[in-house]
């Protein structure tokens, strides 16, 4: 198994790896670019070169910026607002009908507690889904392996550490149930 079959399978990983270093090259070119761009419509061109797939309809502000950009894959009609920050190095799957705030970040990268398993960097990674329908408010963390529900809406300000079910608002540090949502 290559160190990037690791990566994505959630299993410690080499990020010095040369396949890893040679996608997350690749991404850092095109974040560059889509930041520099002279337009929007220039910068979402861009956007869909780096990342896995984008659907229609859907629109990246910059600042854009993710590890990898392979991994990101966002359905139709969405809008990320900018300053969105992504470690992918687990896939995310963001649906279709998504907003998601100014600054906020997603991180499916993470560490051990043990301390020296930091000190040698090792990483694992798990994946973050977003169904459709939900809003994502600004300054919000999205942490490794959280599935957020269809139509949820997570509060700004939030730190989501565990899955948020469907139909609900979820806000504070770390997130949890504000209410129910009404879905008529």
């Amino acid at each position: 198994m290559t160190e990037y079959e690791k990566m994505l399978s959630g299993e410690v990983f080499d990020g010095a790896d040369l396949e890893i270093s040679a996608v997350r090259d690749r991404a850092f070119t095109l974040t560059k670019q889509i930041n520099n761009s002279h337009s929007f419509t220039d910068a979402q061109h861009l956007i869909k070169r780096l990342l896995n797939s984008v659907g229609a309809g859907t629109l990246v502000s910059v600042p854009f910026n993710c590890e990898f950009g392979k991994q990101i894959s966002i359905g139709e009609g969405s809008f990320l607002n900018m300053g969105v920050l992504m470690l992918d190095g687990a896939k995310i799957t963001i649906g279709n009908n998504v907003m998601i705030g100014p600054n906020s970040q997603l991180y499916t990268a993470s560490h051990s507690t043990n301390h020296l398993s930091r000190r040698r960097w090792e990483t694992f990674c798990q994946p973050i889904v977003i169904e459709d329908d939900v809003w994502i408010g600004g300054n919000v963390v999205i942490n490794q392996g959280v599935t957020i529900g269809a139509r949820s809406i997570v509060a700004a300000g939030a730190v989501v550490n565990t899955d948020v079910p469907a139909d609900c608002m979820v806000g504070g540090i770390p997130a949890r149930l504000l209410k129910m949502l009404k879905t008529d």
